[in-house]
C-alpha cells in the first residue's frame, strides 16, 4: 500500500469549513477533499484535464485577495473513483460534487472559477446551478468541444511547431500530442501532460529553468471523457450562454495552443455583459506567466460584483 492511500485510509474529523489546509469528507461512495488557502471573499477552483491533479492551480497571488478553495476533481485520487472508473466523469457529475462542496462551506453565495476542462465545469454549473454563485470566472475554456474545437487546437499547435521550428526540444511536444489518442491509463496520462507543457507557455523554452520542475511536478489520472454508457460527454453551451444570468469574467491567454483566442473572444460575446481580459504574455497558464495582471483582473471582477451588504463573503 502507498503512503498516499495509507494516510486516506481514515478520515479526519470535521473543522471549520474554511479553516486553512486540507478537508475531507465522503460524498456518496467517493471521497472528495478540497484545499483552503488566502483570506477575503470565498473563491471555488475547479483544475483541468479532467485529470489533472489540483496543486497546479495554486494562485499565491490571488490567495492575497481572495480565500482560495481548490477542490481535488473527483477521480484524481484513488479513494475519489467513481465504481465506474475512468468512465462516467461528466459535467453533471462534477457540477453535482461542486453543488455538496459549496453547501458545506456554509457561505451565501461563492465565485467559481475554472480553468481549462475546469472551466466547462465552471459554465455547466453557472447554467444549471447558479443558485450560490456570485459570478464565475472562465479560465481558459470554450463553448464548444469536438470536431470544431480539436480542429482549431491543432490548426494552433501547427503554428507552434512552427513558430519552434528546429528547437531541440520540439519532437517531443509533437510526439506527445501524436499520443493523445492511445492513452488508456494513469501512466500515459501524466506523461503526455507533461509532454504537451511547453506548447501550453507563451516562452516555455525561454523560461525552462524556472518552469521544468513545475513540468516535472505534474500529476495525471487517466479519465476517459466518456459518461457510464461509453458515450461522449460532448460539449456545445453556444445558445445556452446567450441565457446565462451570472456575472461573469472570460480570462484568454493570447499563446494559448488549447484553448485559445478564437474561444475566449467568442465566449465573452455569447455571454450577456460579461468581461473579458486577454493575457498578452500567456499561454494556457496565465495564472503563472502573468500571475499579477491575472489575480488584479479576478480581484477587480470580485469587488465590482460582491454585495457590500454581504459581510459573509
Amino acid at each position: 500500500m502507498d503512503s498516499t492511500r495509507a494516510h486516506n485510509l481514515a478520515l479526519p474529523p470535521d473543522t471549520e469549513p474554511l479553516s486553512p489546509g486540507v478537508h475531507t469528507y465522503r460524498l456518496a461512495d467517493v471521497v472528495q477533499r478540497y484545499h483552503v488557502h488566502g483570506n477575503g471573499p470565498v473563491c471555488v477552483a475547479h483544475a483541468g484535464g479532467p485529470g489533472i491533479h489540483w496543486e497546479y492551480m495554486r494562485m499565491p497571488a490571488l490567495e492575497e485577495h481572495l480565500t482560495m478553495v481548490y477542490v481535488e476533481p473527483l477521480g484524481t485520487t484513488w479513494d475519489s473513483r467513481l465504481p465506474s472508473h475512468p468512465h462516467g466523469y461528466t459535467r453533471e457529475r462534477y457540477s453535482s460534487s461542486l453543488e455538496t462542496l459549496i453547501r458545506r462551506l456554509d457561505v451565501p453565495e461563492v465565485y467559481l472559477l475554472g480553468h481549462s476542462h475546469g472551466a466547462f465545469v465552471a459554465a455547466y454549473h453557472a447554467l444549471h446551478r447558479p443558485e450560490q454563485l456570485r459570478g464565475v470566472v472562465l479560465y481558459e475554456g470554450a463553448p464548444v468541444t469536438g470536431p470544431e474545437h480539436g480542429a482549431e487546437a491543432a490548426r494552433m499547435v501547427e503554428a507552434f511547431a512552427t513558430r519552434h521550428a528546429g528547437h531541440p526540444g520540439l519532437p517531443d511536444v509533437m510526439a506527445a500530442f501524436a499520443a493523445i489518442g492511445a492513452i488508456s491509463d494513469d501512466r500515459q496520462t501524466e506523461a503526455v501532460a507533461r509532454g504537451v507543457l511547453p506548447s501550453y507557455f507563451a516562452d516555455y523554452w525561454g523560461n525552462e529553468e524556472r518552469l521544468s520542475p513545475f513540468r516535472d511536478a505534474v500529476r495525471a489520472t487517466y479519465i476517459s471523457g466518456l459518461d457510464e454508457d461509453l458515450v461522449p460527454d460532448a460539449v456545445d453551451d453556444r445558445a445556452a450562454l446567450k441565457e446565462l444570468t451570472v456575472p461573469a469574467l472570460v480570462v484568454v491567454g493570447r499563446h494559448d495552443v488549447i484553448c485559445g483566442m478564437r474561444w475566449g473572444l467568442e465566449l465573452a460575446e455569447l455571454i450577456p455583459d460579461s468581461g473579458l481580459l486577454v493575457l498578452e504574455n500567456s499561454g494556457h497558464m496565465g495564472h503563472m506567466e502573468e500571475p499579477e495582471l491575472f489575480a488584479e483582473a479576478v480581484r477587480d471582477f470580485v469587488l465590482d460584483t460582491i454585495d457590500p451588504h454581504d459581510s459573509t463573503l
